[in-house]
């Protein structure tokens, strides 16, 4: 009888705790790119930071292999944010491709 009222209560919390898993996930899904999730402001913060050492750069340049080098720069740092956004994402379980898009791992 115990084992039965066991299987029982077992059935009952699984029950209970799949749809909260699952609004969880949903939840985690929506806040990617929102303020609320530091790694996103950390890639915000990241890709302004480039641009503004990019209009320095450009500001300070004077030829063209200065330019050159300004923009490689800051195609660069824009690059490595996009990776460390991605990668953090990826090891919460939420893939970002390179177009914006979000899909959850399992």
């Amino acid at each position: 009888m115990k084992i039965i009222a066991a299987l029982a209560l077992a059935s009952t919390t699984l029950a209970i705790a799949a749809p909260a898993a699952a609004s969880d996930r949903s939840k985690r899904i929506t806040n990617v790119y929102d303020d609320s999730n530091s790694y996103w402001l950390d890639y915000k913060t990241d890709i302004s930071e480039a641009k503004r050492e990019l209009r320095k750069d450009l500001a300070r340049a004077d030829d063209e292999g200065d330019r050159i080098d300004a923009w490689h720069e800051y195609r660069r740092e824009v690059a490595d944010a996009r990776y460390d956004f991605q990668k953090e994402m990826a090891e919460r379980g939420v893939v970002v491709s390179r177009r914006g898009l979000v899909s959850v791992g399992e």
